[in-house]
């Protein structure tokens, strides 16, 4: 085969894969650091169903998303929105703590109480909407005990918050939470930390694939 052939070949080839690439349905994943661990595992898992993506950076708390929902959300004609925010509003914060982002929830004070939260998530929504993509709640992972700057618990009082809101808007859920309860100790990466090993990360990105699978069907 001349030498201008083959490349021909492979030119037909890449233009042929991209287009192919390019009508797959396309999803956005939004969320702080637990969803930066799991997003590796829904790419692999969706590669062939669906060109998945996560925003640059942490998505934080709802007062950081209210600010850069529209940068995360960009120019792209998103198919399916899986997002997530609330580890982050229920953490309380110390300036004088010297553990990792300042928590102290014996002196610090509580980023966003619950009635704001709720308030700043419907205005996400509300936005999120606008999109005209399928949009799915991720309900706030389990906060183990001994957790340095969240309270056992909290998480179940933001969900029942975030709920109201996604049945005001028709949002179904991915139920995150319930997922990790029941993870055993070892896919915890150390006692009191609400991140996950590499396994755990999996299992949870096993889940968020098969609500975007389910979604885009």
């Amino acid at each position: 085969m001349s030498r201008f052939l083959w490349f021909s070949v492979i030119s037909i080839f890449c233009i042929a894969r991209s287009l192919a690439e390019g009508e797959l349905p396309r999803a956005l994943l939004i969320g702080d650091s637990i969803s930066i661990g799991y997003t590796p595992f829904v790419v692999e898992a969706m590669k062939r169903e669906a060109y998945v993506e996560h925003h640059k950076g942490n998505a934080g708390d709802t007062w950081r998303g209210l600010e850069a929902l529209d940068e995360w959300l960009g120019e792209g004609d998103w198919d399916v929105i899986h997002f997530n925010w609330g580890l982050w509003d229920l953490c309380y914060r110390h300036p004088d703590s010297k553990v990792q982002g300042r928590r102290d929830k014996i002196r610090g004070a509580q980023t966003t109480s619950l009635v704001q939260y709720e308030a700043n998530l419907d205005t996400l929504v509300q936005r999120l909407k606008r999109t005209g993509a399928k949009l799915i709640w991720a309900s706030i992972t389990v906060v183990p005990e001994n957790e340095s700057g969240r309270f056992a618990g909290d998480e179940i009082l933001y969900n029942k918050a975030a709920m109201r809101v996604m049945q005001r808007h028709g949002v179904p859920a991915n139920d995150l939470h319930a997922l990790t309860k029941a993870f055993s100790h070892e896919l915890f990466r150390a006692a009191g930390d609400v991140h996950y090993v590499e396994e755990g990360s999996r299992r949870v990105g096993e889940q968020v694939a098969e609500a975007i699978r389910n979604s885009i069907k």
